[in-house]
């Protein structure tokens, strides 16, 4: 089921430039202004923050946490540290909130709507995901609702220093994430540019799915490759269970949450189409492997492009937050497996109660939040852009804009995976139109080249790639 770069960065503290007595009035002035932002945001009630060493230029990049309530509706409950990542221009210019989903990249990074309006960014991790988790964990307040009031409230305390216009923004889980928190506090931000987020509204049809691995792309041949690779690696179990087992002996990995390695195995291999479609283009089918390839050549491709090691125990752990919420609330794909169903034994194991401790309860809301989610972003969606890449399987079941929508709009960037930078890759007409409409939200100059006056816009979705 396809749906993290993590560099601790050494804390700077108040710069040294900061101690020097400076010459010029205007540096002193600058200086004053600089350090008062940190006066600012650690004025916020229940804002703990750590300037660190900045690596990009025009920026001050500070690491906060956030006081939260477990529960919203009970504040006088339990209480977490939210993370947050504040990448700081100006106190004027627009914000852009960037929410991962999961958990928060410890590294600078600029999205590309940041990058188009010159702007602040925040990123905001998840709850649930570790650091930002409550100890005791009370797995049933990891709902949308819970997380749409964290950003609302993060928000409302920022906008006391960013007076500018807010944009949303995320991809994948981020996307969804960016829609959710518009739906339940649409005033919060101006505008939404939300990336190849799935609406899985009807958990239960997913005939999309299906339809997308017999169509995806132009060459047939590449998809019956990957159909065919599929099959091998199920035909030469033994050999590749024999490979993956004395890597997971090697490196310490335990199978506790799946059992046993032939499942983990199985769950990689219902992987690796997806994997592919999501991160890969066409073009990259060249270099996929022929059927008659070694055992260690079929094993190599298997774990480069499905990542074997995310279904042991360690590569699931981070992400029980998301499976939790995928089997509650979200929904997941069930493609049919049509190809390869005769040579599958574990088949039913694809499935987000697989994923998640048994000590931990589920039970699925039989769709009732996506369906609430779909019919408001038909029926309110306002300053929404939807941006899907046409070979990214996530974009099989799309949101769609209904007649009550205003000044919203979905693009589908042609030949393009799972991306969180699609608004550049669309054909030029569209992609004129994005931008002015991105622009004109965050209150920012038409004429502005800001995507050349920044660092170049990166790509969280590459940047925090989580494993298949």
């Amino acid at each position: 089921m396809a749906l993290l770069l993590a560099a601790g960065l050494t804390g700077a503290g108040a710069t040294a430039a900061q101690a020097v007595t400076l010459q010029a009035g205007t540096q002193q002035a600058g200086t004053a202004k600089a350090a008062d932002i940190f006066d600012r945001l650690k004025a916020i009630p229940g804002m703990q923050v750590t300037e660190k060493t900045s690596t990009l230029p025009g920026y001050r990049w500070f690491w906060l946490e956030y006081r939260q309530p477990v529960d919203h509706r009970n504040p006088g409950g339990q209480w977490f540290e939210q993370r947050i990542m504040l990448q700081h221009k100006s106190t004027d210019g627009p914000m852009v909130l960037y929410t991962s989903g999961y958990d928060t990249p410890e590294v600078m990074f600029t999205s590309e709507p940041t990058a188009l309006v010159d702007g602040n960014q925040i990123s905001v991790e998840y709850r649930y995901f570790t650091p930002s988790r409550p100890v005791p964990t009370d797995w049933t307040k990891d709902t949308i609702w819970q997380a749409a009031t964290d950003e609302h409230r993060i928000i409302r305390a920022l906008k006391t220093i960013y007076g500018g216009k807010w944009i949303s923004t995320g991809g994948s889980k981020g996307g969804m994430t960016a829609v959710y928190h518009k739906r339940f506090y649409p005033r919060d931000v101006d505008g939404s540019v939300v990336y190849v987020a799935p609406n899985d509204y009807r958990n239960n049809d997913d005939r999309a799915y299906d339809e997308f691995f017999d169509t995806v792309g132009t060459d047939p041949e590449c998809r019956a490759r990957l159909q065919g690779l599929a099959r091998e690696f199920l035909k030469r179990r033994p050999a590749m269970l024999k490979r993956f087992t004395a890597a997971a002996e090697e490196n310490g990995w335990t199978f506790d949450i799946l059992r046993t390695p032939d499942r983990a195995f199985e769950n990689s291999v219902m992987d690796y189409e997806w994997g592919f479609w999501q991160y890969s283009l066409q073009s990259d089918c060249a270099d996929l492997p022929p059927l008659d390839a070694s055992d260690d050549e079929l094993y190599e491709s298997l774990d480069g492009i499905a990542g074997l090691s995310f279904y042991t125990d360690q590569g699931l752990e981070p992400y029980v937050p998301y499976y939790y919420q995928a089997g509650t609330q979200l929904g997941w794909p069930s493609p049919k497996f049509k190809h390869m169903r005769k040579l599958l034994r574990h088949e039913d194991s694809y499935h987000p109660r697989t994923y998640v401790p048994r000590d931990i309860p589920m039970r699925f809301d039989h769709g009732r939040a996506m369906r609430d989610i779909d019919r408001w972003v038909r029926g309110n969606a306002s300053q929404m852009m939807f941006v899907y890449g046409e070979n990214d399987p996530w974009g099989s079941k799309p949101f769609r804009l209904g007649h009550g929508s205003r000044d919203s709009a979905v693009y589908v960037a042609p030949g393009m995976n799972h991306s969180g930078r699609l608004i550049t890759k669309l054909p030029a007409e569209q992609q004129a139109e994005a931008i002015a409409d991105l622009k004109r939200w965050a209150d920012v100059d038409p004429g502005a080249q800001t995507l050349k006056s920044t660092p170049r816009a990166d790509d969280p979705l590459q940047l925090q790639r989580p494993p298949l």
